[in-house]
């Protein structure tokens, strides 16, 4: 729902480079291999069917669907559920959540959900959480379209409506969810989220304020989860915008010197409540980032990383090795750094069309990397631009960042990945090349 090198710059970094992505909503194995194959079918439990798996086929989700905008990459990694690895770094961090919500409402008032199909609707990812239509994060540029009316889920907010109908009123859903990105340390198409609801009968506000008495407890409830997390911080709150909640907050904590917002949260908009069939009640909400917290907490300093088998990174993490703060606790240790691989490509920008639309931007060219390269791609960052009079035209110039996180790369590799990905920028995104 809500959903945001040295050490210290590491916290930054993932503090804020993913904040947007981790607040309020809006694989046994890496894929970068060039040459492997993709499975036909992943494996996803649903909420509703935890003892018949149901499959996901390739053109469950690649549909050749004019809409259609899922790779192969995107599609190797439905079903690896990373939050549920007991032993994994996420998997670690959400089970301290879920322990403090037992610890503070009692064992198994708040019901976990962690296994929600991550194909929904339009309607259910963006409308039932009142995203505008006019909404940026609507557009094929920032979201993944099975076809016209399904997208894999951007935020577990998703679920939130189908939740409310079905009678849970006290909730954490967990999930994996996808978004077109930039590619650098901190971001990844494919993350984590955890978002509660707590739904207030009218019983438990009588006489006094709706709206302050769900304020209140989501504050207290939420400044306790940041010690839980993160030791004896200073917090404070900042005033934000949602469109699904009014009054809407962020949660920021003093941590290692600076001021890091942690999650989003406010009070639910009435509208939901009432198409959920809730209409007179009141609820709160809020939504944070698994792999934000973890790289902070843990030290982590690339994103990439958490979907790493390497031995040398699964060892260094157990099940109930957190501690509050990271205090007393193992971080992660870097086992080797490799070098890296730089390639820059130069290109005039497509003419916009007749609507004023371009086939070009950041996000798509990174789709075209990453569909090439997999993890391993580190960065895509543009270096230059300059426009030319005479021509009509802007030239952009991209630094492509290549290194494994497991070993060294070869030049014939690295080059022959850089070859398709110049090959499909002409044929998918429409540049010339310089």
């Amino acid at each position: 729902l809500l959903s945001t090198h040295a050490r210290d710059t590491t916290v930054t970094m993932a503090m804020s480079a993913l904040r947007m992505a981790s607040v309020f909503g809006l694989r046994s194995g890496f894929s970068g291999s060039r040459g492997r194959v993709a499975p036909t079918v992943r494996t996803v439990i649903t909420r509703a069917t935890v003892a018949e798996p149901v499959v996901v086929k390739r053109e469950d989700v690649i549909t050749g669907d004019k809409s259609n905008n899922v790779t192969d990459h995107i599609f190797e990694k439905i079903g690896y559920n990373l939050h549920k690895r007991a032993d994994h770094p996420l998997g670690i961090i959400k089970a301290a959540i879920e322990e403090y919500f037992d610890e503070t409402f009692g064992k198994d008032t708040f019901t976990s959900f962690d296994d929600m199909y991550p194909v929904v609707t339009t309607y259910a990812n963006f409308d039932s959480v009142l995203v505008p239509p006019d909404h940026v994060s609507r557009g094929s540029n920032d979201t993944y379209y099975v076809d016209e009316t399904h997208v894999l889920r951007c935020h577990t907010s998703a679920h939130q409506l189908e939740m409310l109908k079905d009678g849970a009123t006290k909730f954490l859903v967990t999930g994996d969810v996808y978004r077109r990105d930039s590619i650098d340390a901190t971001h990844f198409p494919v993350f984590h989220q955890m978002e509660g609801v707590r739904v207030f009968d009218h019983t438990e506000w009588e006489g006094g304020d709706a709206v302050q008495v769900a304020q209140t407890e989501l504050r207290n409830t939420l400044e306790g989860l940041a010690k839980h997390l993160f030791g004896d911080v200073e917090t404070r709150w900042v005033d934000a915008y949602f469109p699904f909640t009014e009054p809407s907050m962020e949660l920021e904590i003093f941590f290692k010197g600076e001021w890091l917002e942690v999650l989003g949260c406010g009070v639910m908009q009435g509208a939901i409540l009432t198409e959920a069939g809730l209409e007179g009640k009141k609820a709160w909400a809020f939504g944070l980032g698994l792999e934000r917290l973890a790289m902070v907490l843990f030290d982590v300093p690339d994103i990439r990383l958490f979907w790493s088998d390497d031995k040398r990174f699964t060892k260094q993490f157990k099940a109930g090795m957190f501690k509050a703060g990271g205090v007393g606790m193992q971080k992660f240790k870097s086992y080797s750094k490799y070098p890296p691989c730089l390639k820059d490509v130069s290109f005039w920008l497509p003419k916009d069309d007749e609507d004023g639309l371009n086939t070009f931007t950041e996000n798509n060219l990174c789709e075209v990397v990453r569909d090439a390269a997999g993890v391993l791609v580190e960065s895509v960052s543009l270096i230059d631009e300059f426009e030319n009079p005479k021509k009509g035209l802007t030239s952009n110039c991209f630094r492509i960042v290549y290194r494994s996180m497991e070993r060294s790369l070869t030049d014939d590799e690295i080059n022959t990945i850089q070859t398709k990905v110049r090959e499909e920028m002409v044929s998918k995104l429409g540049v010339e090349l310089r």
